[in-house]
């Protein structure tokens, strides 16, 4: 085997882990993608001759292309919508992808990517590197130029706001499906007070529709307001595909073979505080969702 080979045998070792690096810090499936297939080129390009640990250098590799990515997001807020819900990762239940599930590992949710999204570039690389992939605050402290004691702050503050803001979903999945179809029973009946029941007091509720569906972006706040939405979509209750969103209960909303939305949902004490939709159909598109069946029971 030549070096050239032997270097990609072990890139392709070490690409899951990269990917689910890539993913927690930019919420993008095809922007983690590219991050991987960025540090690929630098290590093809590189003098690896010295690297003791290999991983490590691809990690801090990829950690630095998503903080330039990161960065120009910062710079690019005005986008044209408020609301921009982080890629999903969909499965079907008795089907799971083995490359999801690798992007899924520690069960990183949508609440929780949606919170990392609120956070600074600097913040999220910390918080990301260590609590989840326990990379030494000393060698993450270079990459945003920082000391480890700056960067050991930067990760606790990161810290805080996650466990005050990203809820943690019931561990039974088979609760949080029963919850799900208990929502949707409620919406398609017609039932104001089910719908209520069944939701959190404190309930979000975020769409995006991008640009294409401007009019579905929007956040909604509390049972009652959230309950009053829910009404509105119980006609689409017979097209909700049960799936794994993030690795939790949700579905995806199909007609003629066409995904119409992606909604996951957080339950937490057997109630939903957390309802996210993708709506836009350029992002619909993107994902591979294999055949979609119409009217399928709950």
């Amino acid at each position: 085997m030549d070096d050239g080979a032997w270097l990609a045998e072990r890139f392709e070792e070490h690409r899951p882990r990269l990917r689910a690096v890539a993913y927690r810090m930019l919420g993008s499936v095809s922007e983690a993608d590219d991050a991987v297939q960025d540090a690929w080129l630098r290590l093809s390009r590189a003098d690896t001759g010295g690297v003791e640990n290999l991983g490590a250098w691809l990690t801090t590799v990829v950690a630095r292309v998503c903080l330039n990515v990161l960065r120009s997001r910062e710079n690019r807020r005005e986008d044209s919508f408020d609301t921009h819900l982080p890629d999903p990762i969909v499965s079907f239940e008795g089907g799971a992808d083995p490359e999801h599930e690798a992007l899924l590992a520690d069960a990183v949710g949508l609440a929780l990517l949606v919170v990392l999204d609120t956070l600074a570039p600097a913040e999220r690389l910390a918080f990301v590197l260590h609590d989840m992939f326990a990379v030494p605050f000393d060698e993450i402290a270079p990459l945003i130029e920082r000391s480890p004691a700056a960067t050991r702050q930067l990760a606790s503050r990161a810290r805080r706001r996650v466990q005050g803001q990203a809820p943690a979903p019931d561990p039974d999945l088979s609760r949080q499906r029963d919850v799900v179809n208990a929502f949707f029973a409620a919406a398609r009946d017609g039932d104001f007070d089910a719908l209520v029941a069944v939701l959190d007091p404190d309930v979000v509720l975020r769409s995006d529709g991008g640009t294409a569906r401007a009019r579905h972006t929007v956040a909604f706040h509390g049972a009652r307001t959230v309950a009053a939405q829910a009404v509105t979509f119980g006609r689409l209750s017979p097209f909700a595909r049960p799936a794994l969103i993030n690795g939790a209960a949700g579905v995806v909303v199909a007609a003629q073979g066409r995904p119409l939305s992606v909604m996951g949902f957080v339950v937490t004490g057997g109630r939903i505080v957390e309802i996210d939709v993708i709506a836009d159909p350029d992002r619909l598109a993107e994902l591979d969702l294999g055949p979609l069946d119409d009217e399928v029971k709950q």
